[in-house]
């Protein structure tokens, strides 16, 4: 997987309110499920918005940006590869993945490939953590991105994993709206409120929680 020319500044530029929500979706969300002494993988990285917020005793970003590492805070280890070459990471080492807004930039067969990869990494209580556009909501606009490859819902992207040995335990079809580009308040009083709330009008992002082949 490589990075289109130019895909950083016309569809990926930086964004204080990515860093918001993040933090919110750490604070509110994602830290009961990380614990002091586990080590978080965060699959094409960008800007490094979620492995910026993690309280965690180690953490490793993973992107084919090679511009991605100089957007790292202290302490975050910068590994610039394709999400399907893991080779870097020591076996049995990963307590929790996130992979926000990556899986539709691949195809089916380098999905697979990065799913394979990924498993051995991965320690007995490893999950990993899937947010990204749902096809079934976002359909619209799912394309609009020049460089989605495959198209995913909350139906067919846990079947898909289920067929490469992967146990889902947890499918939120809305977890989050579409985007922070918006004209629309970002706040992380306003995330916490959404993720509080039964009700998700508009939610695009979905999220999926699945461990790997054991």
């Amino acid at each position: 997987m490589t990075v289109p020319a130019g895909y950083h500044a016309t569809r990926l530029p930086v964004d204080a309110r990515r860093d918001v929500v993040w933090g919110a979706l750490w604070r509110y969300h994602f830290a009961a499920q990380i614990g002091a002494g586990d080590c978080v993988l965060d699959l094409g990285a960008g800007y490094g918005s979620f492995i910026n917020a993690v309280a965690a005793r180690r953490r490793i970003a993973v992107d084919a940006w090679p511009g991605f590492v100089m957007h790292l805070a202290p302490g975050v280890e910068g590994v610039v590869t394709s999400v399907t070459a893991l080779d870097e990471l020591d076996d049995g080492s990963v307590d929790f993945v996130m992979a926000s807004n990556l899986f539709e930039h691949l195809t089916q067969a380098d999905l697979a490939l990065t799913l394979d990869g990924l498993a051995p990494k991965m320690s007995g209580r490893g999950t990993m953590t899937i947010i990204q556009p749902n096809y079934r909501y976002a359909y619209r606009e799912y394309f609009d991105d020049f460089d989605h490859k495959t198209a995913w819902s909350h139906i067919s992207l846990p079947d898909f994993l289920t067929a490469q040995g992967w146990v889902v335990d947890e499918v939120r079809p809305r977890f989050m709206p579409l985007t922070v580009k918006s004209r629309l308040p970002v706040s992380a009083s306003l995330v916490r409120l959404w993720l509080a709330s039964p009700w998700k009008p508009g939610g695009a992002q979905m999220l999926i929680r699945a461990v790997p082949p054991r």
